[in-house]
């Protein structure tokens, strides 16, 4: 053997040892059983459960499957299951807008309506960058069809989205002026990719993202006949114990219905920190805070939140359709990613990340968590009731169940900070109640969600003809709906749709009643106190006007 050859062969050798010595180290022991019990609960041959992929500095180290994968078939979940992971999809089509971009096929600041013509024209420009940020005010489209009378197992497609949204005769607010979620955007920026680049944004997402980042098992569905291989199914609780199907049936994409395994999504957070594909430019821009027209940050950047956990910063996203869960956390500090994919709707997905970085990054690292307290005696009484929002029209009801304060939304438990702060549960949504005799409000902090304080109202009392004036048909001309109202049997107001089932409105104030299911009516009359119409509003929807039909006109005054 040569000198130079036996020189090369020991730097060879020295190199390979330095790099094994700075590999991190597999997940095992007893940090591995911690891990492992975070998902005790779901690991067994009876129920859905969720794989979990822990990465770090590019390397994977520690992949587990816990529960089934199809209970028609009691497969296992293992590292390798296809889950959809819904509004994890979102930094995909984000991505793909910034490549259009970076090659001058479009522009963030371009108005939608030039690549998307049909929708209506509200004398304001909505760019792609508001899309990107959720500060265009479009009104959720899913709100939409479901007020319309579209069930959550009716098929929809692009153009059921783009005829809605053409009907809408408002903005939930000026573009720029509030940072509201919506689906809505995304969904429009996949139409907006298909007609920048000719190529569907499955098929581009395909050849741009997936095959140069080898996520070989990932793919964007706009097709629900379509077979993905390794897919697991999705559940969601039966009343009376055991689960019922419960997967998405829809043909649209960039909002959602992207199916991957956590080690196709581990590839593509660490692309979120080297910019491989795609470069580093646009990673980082992607990671960057959105801003209102005033200046204030948003916290979310394109398709990706930027929030802190236990004191260490973090970027990610949850997602939820039908039964299937999941959260992609990215800690950049730390250079770790935690991948979480569930197929159960009643699992926090986001939470038990949250739990596995507790475990794997130590007590060094991620701050305690806050100190909790015992509800004082009474405490509760103060502040149970209802909470309105005049500028979302949205209503927050606490109420005392076993003891325990929940909400009716989530019937997620208050758990107390102290100082009248409360927990939402294991989440990270904050309420700071403020109470002074008989009045209250709450400000409510959360992730996806503007501050917002709610002030705590009581309904007033109606008398039988009281009620009886809010009967009768009104016509929402924007969702191609009648709905009928009338006064029920236990002395309150019951809404009648097409397709569903006759909901009871709760009284918030004067003209004003809600409905969990339904969203928040608040009707209009005339001086003379004659009920004229209503007006909806439902999380990412406001607004939405309805019409009182007098007896003689036809449906068709609705354009049905």
């Amino acid at each position: 053997m040569s000198v130079r050859r036996g020189c090369l062969l020991l730097a060879l050798a020295l190199a390979t040892e330095s790099a094994a010595q700075d590999a991190p180290t597999a997940i095992a022991g007893e940090a591995a059983k911690r891990i492992d019990a975070v998902f005790a609960p779901w690991d067994n041959a009876r129920s859905p459960g969720c794989a979990l992929g822990v990465a770090r500095a590019g390397i994977a180290i520690y992949t587990h499957g816990y529960g089934v994968s199809n209970l028609e078939y009691d497969l296992a979940i293992t590292p390798a299951s296809v889950f959809h992971i819904g509004s994890v999809s979102k930094q995909f089509t984000a991505f793909a807008i910034g490549l259009l971009a970076r090659e001058g096929k479009l522009s963030l600041d371009d108005d939608v309506r030039r690549y998307l013509p049909e929708l209506p024209d509200y004398g304001t420009k909505v760019t792609l960058r508001h899309l990107l940020m959720h500060t265009g005010g479009y009104r959720d489209y899913w709100t939409l069809l479901r007020r319309g009378g579209w069930r959550p197992e009716d098929m929809v497609n692009e153009n059921d989205v783009l005829r809605i949204l053409a009907r809408q005769k408002a903005l939930n607010f000026q573009p720029g002026t509030e940072f509201l979620y919506s689906n809505t955007g995304y969904t429009l920026l996949a139409i907006v990719v298909k007609r920048a680049s000719g190529q569907s944004l499955r098929d581009f997402a395909s050849t741009r993202i997936f095959s140069p980042l080898g996520m070989r098992d990932t793919s964007i569905q706009d097709d629900h006949t379509q077979i993905v291989r390794g897919r697991t199914s999705a559940y969601e609780p039966r009343l009376g114990g055991g689960f019922r199907i419960s997967i998405p049936i829809t043909d649209t994409s960039g909002a959602t219905n992207l199916f991957t395994t956590v080690g196709d999504l581990l590839k593509w957070q660490e692309n979120l920190l080297d910019g491989r594909v795609g470069g580093k430019t646009l990673v980082d821009e992607m990671q960057r805070s959105g801003r209102l027209n005033d200046g204030t940050a948003t916290g979310y950047g394109s398709g990706l939140l930027m929030e802190t956990f236990r004191g260490i910063r973090i970027v990610d996203h949850s997602g939820s359709e039908a039964g299937y869960r999941a959260e992609a956390a990215r800690f950049p500090d730390q250079d770790l990613n935690i991948v979480v994919l569930c197929n159960l709707s009643t699992i926090n997905a986001r939470v038990l990340a949250r739990k596995v970085a507790g475990i794997v990054l130590g007590p060094r690292v991620v701050e305690p968590l806050p100190q909790t307290f015992a509800i004082a005696p009474g405490e509760g009484e103060r502040i149970v009731g209802t909470y309105w929002n005049a500028h979302t029209a949205e209503v927050w009801r606490i109420l005392m169940k076993d003891g325990q304060l929940v909400t009716d939304a989530s019937g997620d438990p208050l758990v107390s900070l102290g100082g009248g702060r409360y927990r939402l549960g294991e989440q990270s949504t904050e309420l700071k109640f403020t109470v002074a005799n008989a009045e209250a409000s709450v400000e409510v902090n959360a992730p996806v969600i503007t501050p917002a304080t709610f002030t705590r109202v009581v309904a007033p009392k109606y008398s039988p003809a009281e009620l009886q004036a809010y009967a009768g048909e009104y016509c929402g001309e924007e969702v191609q709906a009648i709905y009928r109202i009338s006064v029920s049997g236990e002395g309150s107001l019951s809404v009648l749709r097409s397709k569903y089932d006759p909901l009871t409105l709760e009284g918030v104030k004067r003209d004003t009643f809600s409905s969990r299911r339904l969203g928040t009516l608040t009707f209009t009359h005339t001086p003379s106190g004659a009920v004229t119409g209503f007006s909806m509003s439902a999380g990412s929807t406001r607004g939405l006007q309805f019409t009182r039909l007098e007896a003689e006109q036809a449906s068709r005054a609705c354009g049905l």
